[in-house]
């Protein structure tokens, strides 16, 4: 059985339900579970948590070329585990799977690979920072100086990341609830990373410079057995400050949602449910589905309402397990520029 395979029918737990996302509400037993007052410890916990059953290493990146044509960059580095814990070789319950794309306003360009653990062919190290699948690579000498490669048939990048600001903990201290039953992942970020580099398109290499923005988080049942997908922001403005926020939609129409306030200084506060909103303005026909790609976004607390758009509408993720992830522009009381991912559409 080649690895993808293996790695599909290892998801096939997440693929139950809307879009392969809402199976994370599935039950965790005999896996670690998120609790309140962790203790991090870095650089170990930049690695990874066997016994936790999912985890990812999540970089987007809004860039420019030398005209000012906006572009969008994602790397993603995923651990699912068919048991806790880890061991060498074959053995190892543990797989890893990758996805890369880069969106310009006209073209948007995916792929994905799959591993198995235990034998060298995937993995994270803490110290020094290395996060690799084949040939592509996150990896420096720490969390604060990395280089990124990735390549494909018809695109791939090769960039440099400088982080200019402090690590951000989201919910209580990086205790992330995500439901109102009391689900929860770790979760932290590096939000401050400049980047530049070369993109490879089929029109040739591209030079470009930019923000980027590193998520991490891992859970072993991150949703609850209701919540069927969700909206989820990474906005940064040209004030300086940042702000992430997501909501997560469940089967009777309602939603919960969480979100961070980042001063321009890495000061953050946690809000939770109910402080921050999104409400579809307009949606546009993806793949053969009705996509949200316009919307209103509101933060109750800072004084936010704007508008956040779509870059390029058809910013489909068409892979074993799709979704919708692309950059986006903003525009209201606060303007700038940022990610938005979006699961659970049919």
């Amino acid at each position: 059985m080649n690895a993808k395979i293996l790695a599909i029918l290892v998801l096939l737990p997440f693929a139950v339900g809307a879009q392969g996302f809402s199976g994370l509400g599935t039950d965790a037993d005999g896996f670690a579970t998120p609790e309140p007052d962790a203790a991090f410890s870095f650089p170990a916990d930049h690695g990874p948590h066997p016994d936790y059953r999912i985890e990812w290493w999540y970089l987007t990146a809004n860039l420019e070329d030398a005209d000012g044509t906006p572009y969008g960059l994602q790397w993603t580095l995923f651990r699912s585990a068919l048991a806790p814990g880890e061991a060498e070789g074959w053995r190892s319950p543990q797989v890893w799977f990758a996805h890369a794309a880069v969106t310009t306003p006209e073209q948007h360009f995916v792929t994905e690979r799959f591993a198995r653990g235990g034998i060298g062919q995937a993995g994270v190290r803490a110290d020094p920072f290395r996060a690799w699948i084949d040939e592509w690579a996150l990896e420096g000498p720490d969390f604060d100086a990395l280089s990124l490669r990735a390549t494909s048939t018809d695109f791939g990048y090769d960039m440099a990341l400088r982080a200019q600001g402090p690590l951000v903990f989201h919910g209580k201290d990086g205790y992330s609830v995500k439901s109102a039953q009391g689900q929860a992942s770790y979760y932290y970020s590096q939000p401050f990373y400049k980047i530049s580099g070369t993109l490879d398109l089929p029109q040739g290499p591209v030079e470009v410079s930019g923000t980027a923005w590193l998520d991490r988080e891992w859970s072993s049942q991150p949703l609850s057995d209701d919540q069927t997908g969700w909206d989820w922001f990474s906005l940064s403005f040209e004030s300086g400050a940042k702000m992430m926020g997501f909501q997560l939609r469940q089967t009777d129409g309602t939603g919960y949602s969480s979100s961070t306030w980042i001063d321009a200084d890495g000061t953050s506060t946690a809000y939770d449910d109910g402080v921050f909103s999104a409400v579809p303005l307009s949606s546009s026909s993806v793949a053969g589905r009705d996509v949200p790609t316009q919307w209103r976004v509101r933060h109750a607390a800072q004084g936010v309402d704007v508008t956040v758009e779509a870059l390029n509408t058809g910013a489909w993720m068409d892979l074993s397990i799709p979704y919708w992830e692309g950059p986006v522009t903003v525009t209201g009381t606060h303007k700038g520029r940022g990610y938005l991912e979006m699961t659970g559409y049919e």
